[in-house]
């Protein structure tokens, strides 16, 4: 049975016929002769749907009571659906009505069959229609920006997350791909199920298999008890493969093959395991060419990517560099009870005219940095200390200290290696966790 719903019309004979008729599809029928006391009654009861006379004074059948009230309730609860109940003189203004907010209208002398089934069918819908505003009131908490590629991004983004294809995000470093994934999450039927994120990078070759499809006891030194992988955990939820561009080639049929059959095989056993989960990966790689070069499997590239979303750097929306700004300041003043601070005009300036390479995250280090060391409320150009010049090339950007120094010579190593962090951690000849330490550490 449906929820609540409110009956309202000055015919007692005619709320005793409904309230009869509805008593085997609502679990509570709330009847009213008169509308006056329905803001009161709609403050106090949860209700689903409201049917509503048209007309009230006796003798006066202009309708407009109707929608005087079909405007207030709409006030008081504008997702709240109303059912107009009408006169088949009226039906014209049961029209107009359906323009001014109200679900549907019903025409007296009702059909039992048609009322039930559309006061029941109206319901349904509002219900749905509330869980999808409680989505899009989840997704509103990131900053999507002004800029026309972010807003189209934003409609691609509502539309996917609501079915189960898989979808690949790509961007540069810092550009927000893991946030955009929980949105994705957020926005999808699963929101109430786990997202589980594996980072691919920072996975050992030689656990690989333990961490996605578990292990059970005593299949290798340490297995001391039986333990689900990453793909039961997310089962019936999401699961986020950050990094999927720095997964080994040898290791990618064995990925390949879980996302195939929808199922996993633990470390020492041979029975599989059904899971059930929404896949999204993320790369800063470009895997068109990595399969193009041997370096990253085509089947698993087409499994991946049904879905392809690109983040555009920030460098390439620069209108939203100053909203992004101001919103960290905010975040980063109530962490560090810092009180307001604001950017001065000269501070926006430098902000917009720095290239910045490591994109979002970057910027949030940066306004972090600066909100600790700031004193007077005010952020100027000497609060902002960038390791390079804007728009000076990485490769040729003067260094005073060996911090910078050692980013440079991250970020060269990076743009040689095309993003491949496996590579750049081998050539700078250190671990590929030390890498992303420091890429942390310099906003990469």
């Amino acid at each position: 049975m449906q929820g609540t719903i409110i009956v309202v019309d000055d015919n007692k004979g005619v709320l005793s016929a409904v309230k009869l008729l509805l008593k085997n599809s609502f679990e509570r029928i709330i009847t009213l002769t008169s509308p006056i006391t329905l803001p009161a009654v709609l403050r106090e009861e949860n209700a689903q749907v409201v049917l509503l006379d048209m007309n009230f004074s006796s003798g006066l059948n202009t309708g407009n009571e109707g929608l005087y009230w079909l405007h207030e309730i709409k006030k008081m609860q504008p997702s709240l659906p109303v059912v107009l109940f009408t006169a088949y003189a009226d039906i014209d203004l049961a029209v107009r009505g359906i323009k001014e907010g109200a679900a549907d209208f019903i025409v007296k002398p009702w059909d039992n069959t048609r009322l039930v089934d559309t006061l029941s069918a109206t319901c349904r819908n509002s219900s749905k229609g509330k869980k999808k505003a409680e989505l899009r009131r989840v997704v509103s908490s990131m900053y999507w920006g002004e800029s026309n590629a972010m807003k189209q991004l934003r409609t691609l983004i509502e539309k996917v997350a609501q079915t189960d294809a898989n979808i690949l995000i790509t961007g540069e470093n810092g550009t927000g791909k893991e946030m955009l994934a929980r949105e994705i999450h957020a926005l999808s039927e699963r929101c109430r199920r786990n997202m589980v994120t594996v980072d691919m990078g920072a996975v050992t070759e030689s656990l690989f298999e333990s961490e996605l499809f578990g292990h059970v006891k005593g299949s290798f030194t340490d297995a001391h008890s039986d333990r689900q992988g990453k793909f039961e955990a997310a089962h019936e939820g999401t699961l986020f493969l950050d990094e999927i561009g720095n997964l080994p080639y040898h290791l990618q049929s064995k990925l390949l093959t879980a996302i195939q059959q929808r199922s996993v095989v633990r470390v020492g056993s041979n029975d599989p395991i059904p899971v059930d989960i929404r896949l999204i990966c993320a790369t800063n790689c470009n895997l068109e060419e990595m399969v193009l070069k041997g370096r990253f499997r085509e089947d698993l590239l087409y499994r991946i990517n049904t879905i392809h979303i690109e983040i555009p750097p920030l460098r390439d929306r620069k209108e939203d560099i100053i909203p992004l700004a101001e919103r960290f300041i905010d975040r980063f003043c109530k962490q560090y009870d810092k009180g307001n601070i604001i950017l001065s005009s000269s501070a926006k300036d430098k902000l917009r005219e720095h290239p910045w390479y490591g994109n979002i995250r970057e910027l949030e280090h940066a306004i972090e940095k600066a909100v600790i060391i700031n004193e007077d409320g005010i952020l100027n150009n000497e609060h902002f200390h960038f390791p390079r010049k804007a728009g000076t090339p990485p490769a040729e950007a003067a260094v005073s200290t060996l911090e910078e120094m050692e980013l440079q010579m991250i970020q060269r190593a990076m743009e040689k290696c095309n993003g491949n962090l496996s590579a750049v951690a081998a050539q700078l000849g250190i671990t590929r966790q030390t890498l992303y330490n420091k890429m942390k550490k310099f906003g990469l």
